[in-house]
């Protein structure tokens, strides 16, 4: 039987009855309770609105008109999905970004199975890769693809984790400049071995790449130092090759290259060594964005949002997020309050932080 639990005590309710209006009365077996079982209905068109974000169902496959659809869901986008609360200390934390054309970016935190946090910021800064990982216990390792900052951040932040560059990104940043058809003999040679990276899974054969690509260096350093002259000036001959050896070059001085071989030795076990796991998340989120293309920027931020959170460990049934999960009025409040209190007793101006502006995604009027 779908018989309701206790709110107080959580045991079976039983039937007990009818009020003067004719509602089924329950009463709880244990406690003694009696209560009438309400529906919901703003929670049952939360669910519906969810299936439909993150399905690939368009509105007329959900056997409702557009005007009926709007009127049941468009409340729903005032809820903003806020990130639990994460108290596991994870081995392994991938972080990266994905960006909203040129004005917004939206930074997530994974895990191998579920999604940690999330962050809105205008940029891949220090300050917004610091503000997401405080949200996070230190990790023994992250994997990112080198995200302008995020080695700052964790420096500050997380400052005994270990850092793994991943090695895909790592290739195909030599690729973008040497391109996958080189004329020059000293390309070809260095796109091999920016090819060979992905082989190099255990210590023997990190040893070997690491090996070759020095001996590539220093057979080909006076070759890279060729300079011509052009109106004057010295201008380096070959520029694309000595951009495409820098970012090899950088990883191996900073020993963020093999650090999945490092962590295996030291502690056993396999270690990720690409940014696959959050990668594969966010190719399906640029999917969802792309079936509901033509939605406001302030709805892909928080469609984004939902797909993070129901992609969490434990994501609150509709009804209790409903309870708990702030809208955009209360947001205002909370910016109004923050705004409204006094400057620092120094006499310096408050400092500017990396976050979205507020008042960007607002306007002015009754309408969102």
């Amino acid at each position: 039987m779908n018989n309701p639990k206790c709110a107080l005590c959580g045991a079976k309710m039983r039937r007990n009855g009818s009020t003067s209006s004719g509602r089924q009365r329950w009463r709880c077996t244990v406690c003694g309770s009696s209560s009438v079982r309400r529906i919901d209905s703003r929670a049952k068109d939360l669910a519906f609105f969810l299936d439909w974000l993150l399905s690939k169902d368009s509105i007329a496959e959900k056997k409702v008109s557009r005007a009926t659809f709007w009127r049941r869901t468009s409340w729903i986008w005032e809820i903003w999905p806020i990130a639990p609360c994460v108290g596991e200390v994870f081995d392994v934390v991938f972080l990266d970004g994905i960006w909203l054309k040129r004005d917004a970016v939206v930074l997530i935190a994974c895990s191998r199975g579920h999604v940690l946090a999330w962050h809105l910021a205008q940029s891949e800064c220090a300050e917004a890769w610091a503000a997401l990982m405080m949200r996070i216990p230190a990790p023994s390792m992250l994997v990112s693809d080198g995200a302008r900052g995020l080695a700052k951040a964790a420096s500050a932040v997380w400052p005994a984790t270990r850092i793994q560059r991943c090695t895909f990104h790592a290739a195909s940043q030599v690729k973008r400049h040497t391109t996958l058809n080189p004329k020059l003999e000293c390309g070809r040679e260095l796109l091999g071995i920016a090819n060979r990276l992905k082989d190099a899974r255990d210590a023997d054969a990190a040893a070997a790449w690491l090996a070759d690509y020095s001996d590539w260096c220093t057979r080909w350093e006076h070759f890279l130092r060729e300079f011509t002259l052009k109106d004057g000036k010295r201008l380096y001959t070959h520029e694309r090759l000595r951009r495409a050896r820098r970012s090899p070059s950088k990883l191996v001085r900073s020993g963020q290259l093999f650090t999945f071989v490092e962590m295996g030795q030291e502690r056993g076990g396999a270690w990720d060594s690409t940014n696959n796991a959050i990668e594969s998340r966010n190719a399906r989120i640029r999917e969802m964005l792309r079936l509901h293309r033509g939605l406001p920027l302030i709805h892909r931020i928080k469609a984004i949002f939902w797909w993070c959170y129901m992609r969490t460990e434990a994501p609150l049934p509709p009804a209790e997020i409903l309870r708990v999960m702030p809208t955009d009025d209360q947001v205002d409040g909370l910016f109004a309050s923050a705004s409204s209190r006094g400057g620092r007793e120094d006499g310096v101006p408050e400092e500017y932080g990396s976050g979205i502006a507020w008042s960007e995604f607002h306007m002015p009027t009754e309408y969102r």
